[in-house]
């Protein structure tokens, strides 16, 4: 029997790249910078746990320098412990050479899992054979100061196949992004709303799933993941309090449409193919993200 799983949620490696004068670098020039990585999550609806085996993240300069660092964490990380802006250290002031990096990459082990909600059952997480995942360039000024985030993306990266329901992949998804140019969108859906949007089973119960908020570059109508137009990011509507609310951050500053869905949203289907769902969004809003704001959007 299949088990359906709606993986919504975001997680991000935040890598903070502090560009400074100095020596200890093999450079001509003598130029070095400092990074910091840390690790955050935004929450995974129906899941209570899904822990990563952090190895080690390696930084490819220009020209031809390589450097790697292993990272001793004793057991994988939960990044469901990982919420509301919470960060766990991985690189501290870690000294490297300023200038331009073809790529950063994050290298995972074999120690991934997943634990259900709904059976409590814990399931390994398979990694395909090349276990790094890379992510864009980016540049450490000389003198200057650069800060990056890693947005590991928990929604777009596990797959549970449909033709086995008790199998599920880990397949890294990671986009870059300069946190000097980074905001937050959050926000309120009301009950109404999700009595409405989601099935008599679901419906305006706490426990239960209560919709997604879908996040798409541009002035655009929305659609499900792997489609092509997929959005930036989707993140669950979850029970705080006494009202229904989102966040959704890391979001590089832009115009974006806004919207709100209970449909469900496969990644893949059996036979390995991106799955295009077809999926009813309501309350289509247009937004602009600043720099080191937030912007609300209610439902």
């Amino acid at each position: 029997m299949y088990r359906s799983l709606r993986l919504i949620g975001i997680s991000a490696l935040a890598a903070g790249v502090a560009a400074c004068g100095g020596g200890g670098s093999s450079s001509d020039s003598g130029e070095t910078g400092k990074v910091n990585v840390g690790l955050t999550d935004a929450p995974v609806d129906n899941a209570v746990e899904v822990n990563v085996e952090v190895e080690a993240l390696v930084l490819q300069h220009s020209d031809g320098e390589r450097r790697r660092f292993d990272l001793d964490i004793a057991q994988p990380v939960n990044l469901l412990d990982l919420t509301g802006g919470t960060v766990m250290t991985l690189l501290d002031d870690e000294e490297v050479e300023a200038g331009k990096y073809n790529w950063m990459r994050l290298e995972l082990g074999n120690g991934n899992t997943i634990k259900l909600e709904a059976d409590g059952g814990v399931y390994d997480l398979t990694t395909p054979s090349a276990r790094g995942v890379q992510t864009s360039g980016f540049t450490v000024p000389a003198g200057g100061e650069i800060n990056l985030t890693i947005d590991f993306d928990v929604r777009k990266s596990i797959v549970n196949p449909q033709n086995n329901p008790d199998s599920y992949k880990l397949k890294p998804v990671i986009r870059l992004v300069d946190n000097t140019v980074v905001g937050t969108i959050s926000g309120t859906v009301a009950g109404e709303r999700i009595t409405d949007q989601c099935t008599a089973e679901n419906a305006g119960d706490t426990d239960s799933y209560n919709g997604s908020v879908y996040i798409h570059a541009g002035d655009v109508m929305p659609d499900d993941i792997g489609s092509d137009n997929e959005p930036l990011v989707a993140v669950p509507v979850t029970y705080e309090g006494s009202q229904y609310q989102y966040t959704a951050a890391f979001i590089p500053s832009g115009n974006y449409t806004v919207s709100y869905t209970c449909g469900e949203d496969k990644v893949e289907t059996a036979e390995g193919q991106p799955s295009d769902d077809d999926i009813t969004f309501v309350g289509k809003t247009t937004v602009e993200v600043r720099q080191g704001e937030t912007a609300t959007v209610n439902f």
